[in-house]
């Protein structure tokens, strides 16, 4: 590798040193590193192509908005998480074997992991991706808002509820477990369909194909928002439809830990547990 670029979380003061810290241990094995703030998207993306690599040093909200600078690049670039959060589903090393791993993963002996995404259009014209979900719902007022949802053109129901998650296999370890749903394997090409707190209307989630295509129409009298892995939250007014679909792009993480890990770390990761 010839070029890494560290995005890491601005308010972890351990991640800011330990970004400083990775780019030294980079620089003195003659790899160019360039360093910025994960939530700095647009001071970012102009660095991405031509990066072997990205280190992302925080936990997985960083590796949310590290898949999302890394989204417009030319050609792929894979992600490799350092944990100084919390739960860390998405992240690969933990901070006291970075500099140990870190080597191994520099010279070609990790592998490939690709994750699915989800594209989702409001009617305006505008497209976002998302690695973790795409949510509808509620605004500031609390008051449940009515989201008509269509799979394949064919009404599925009208959700009176706080609001809608669609969730990818990475996301559905993230906030559409806290709503209920189910756990899918995280390279799973499936997505999930569910509300949130639904009132008197369809309450359970469902598992839907790569291939479906899920329309959601908002009816509120006060503003909703539509999110996208949770730092991405455009407003959305009454009428706004938004369409959301698998994605082409796919995120891949570069990792060293046995492909086996997700199974064998997921209670303990689940429970708060694990660190790493």
């Amino acid at each position: 590798m010839k070029k890494v670029g560290i995005l890491y979380h601005p308010m972890n003061d351990a991640a800011r040193g330990m970004a400083e810290e990775v780019r030294a241990f980079l620089a003195a094995r003659g790899i160019s590193a360039w360093l910025c703030s994960a939530w700095e998207a647009e001071q970012a993306k102009p660095e991405v192509d031509g990066t072997d690599l990205i280190l992302s040093i925080g936990g997985d909200g960083t590796i949310l908005r590290a898949a999302q600078i890394a989204v417009g690049a030319k050609a792929p670039v894979p992600i490799t998480g350092i944990n100084l959060g919390k739960l860390g589903f998405m992240t690969e090393l933990g901070a006291e074997e970075a500099k140990e791993k870190l080597p191994a993963l520099l010279e070609g002996k990790g592998w490939l992991d690709e994750r699915a995404m989800l594209e989702a259009t409001i009617d305006d014209g505008t497209s976002y991706y998302a690695l973790n979900d795409v949510v509808v719902a509620r605004g500031a007022v609390a008051r449940v808002v009515y989201i008509e949802a269509s799979i394949d053109g064919e009404k599925l129901t009208t959700y009176k509820a706080d609001g809608v998650v669609v969730a990818t296999a990475t996301g559905s370890t993230g906030y559409s477990l806290s709503a209920g749903g189910p756990i899918l394997h995280p390279r799973a090409k499936e997505f999930l369909l569910l509300p949130i707190l639904p009132h008197l209307s369809l309450g359970y989630s469902l598992v839907l194909p790569s291939t479906a295509v899920v329309e959601l129409r908002v009816a509120t009298v006060h503003e909703a928002t539509l999110s996208i892995d949770g730092h991405i939250n455009p407003p959305l007014g009454d009428g706004a439809v938004i369409t959301v679909r698998h994605s082409p792009t796919k995120a891949r993480f570069l990792r060293i830990h046995p492909e086996k890990a997700f199974y064998r770390s997921l209670e303990q990761k689940l429970k708060g547990k694990h660190r790493s």
